[in-house]
């Protein structure tokens, strides 16, 4: 479904901006107490080997990783971002991009309000229906020095999204979590460079990088992972 921004997204936006923020488990579907359990207790190590940098150095930034109850169960909202951008150009990702100084506090809130204000402008989802519920320890995207903060959400009360700006966003999905824990959509994508990682191929996409790593080690950690085919290869290529 398409969006198109208008005066009363101004609005809401605005709002958001100055609304208290806050993380809470309160209401949510049992389904997403294993998730919750995981954020409390892992530690940055178990999520990736890709740590900020303790110079502080790095570019400060958040991503929602934005549950919801689609047709077919649990799904994860994904997006797509434009071949022409010049920071990880058609990669499926999750929305989120660079704290703004009106995001506040990058040590507190600040992440919590760029991922929302970010999924608005990229997917036009309406940032009132989403409770946010945990926040993962910060990561590091080496090639772009991002420090990125994924928060996590429930999305109560869904509302339409599509591509905002097609200069950003090529398209805007959902994917059931049953595909990403199925082994046949699973694979391991290798980059020429020799780096390696986890891979799904779902929804005519192929899920790698940073996303996919991210995707990987909550459905390990929320005990949703099922045995897969690591020796199953992906080759990515040099634009990658």
């Amino acid at each position: 479904m398409t969006h198109t921004h208008t005066d009363t997204d101004a609005d809401t936006h605005a709002a958001v901006t100055r609304a208290a923020i806050d993380v809470t488990t309160a209401g949510l579907p049992a389904w997403l107490d294993p998730v919750a359990q995981a954020a409390r207790c892992v530690r940055p190590q178990q999520l990736s080997r890709f740590l900020p940098p303790e110079s502080g150095a790095g570019r400060q930034s958040a991503v929602l990783i934005l549950f919801g109850d689609g047709p077919r169960g649990p799904e994860l909202l994904l997006m797509e971002r434009s071949g022409t951008l010049r920071s990880h150009p058609g990669q499926p990702s999750f929305p989120g991009g660079s704290l703004d100084p009106e995001d506040g506090d990058q040590a507190t809130t600040g992440p919590l309000r760029a991922a929302l204000r970010e999924a608005e402008e990229e997917t036009g989802l309406d940032p009132r229906g989403v409770q946010l519920f945990g926040v993962l320890p910060r990561l590091y995207i080496p090639v772009s020095s991002f420090v990125v903060t994924p928060v996590l959400g429930w999305w109560r009360a869904p509302s339409p999204v599509g591509v905002v700006d097609p200069a950003e966003t090529a398209r805007v999905f959902t994917v059931p979590v049953a595909d990403l824990t199925d082994p046949a959509n699973r694979a391991t994508a290798v980059h020429p460079s020799g780096h390696s990682g986890p891979a799904f191929l779902v929804e005519s996409a192929l899920v790698w990088g940073f996303t996919a790593g991210v995707i990987d080690r909550i459905l390990h950690y929320a005990g949703w992972e099922r045995p897969w085919d690591r020796a199953r290869q992906v080759p990515l290529d040099w634009r990658a």
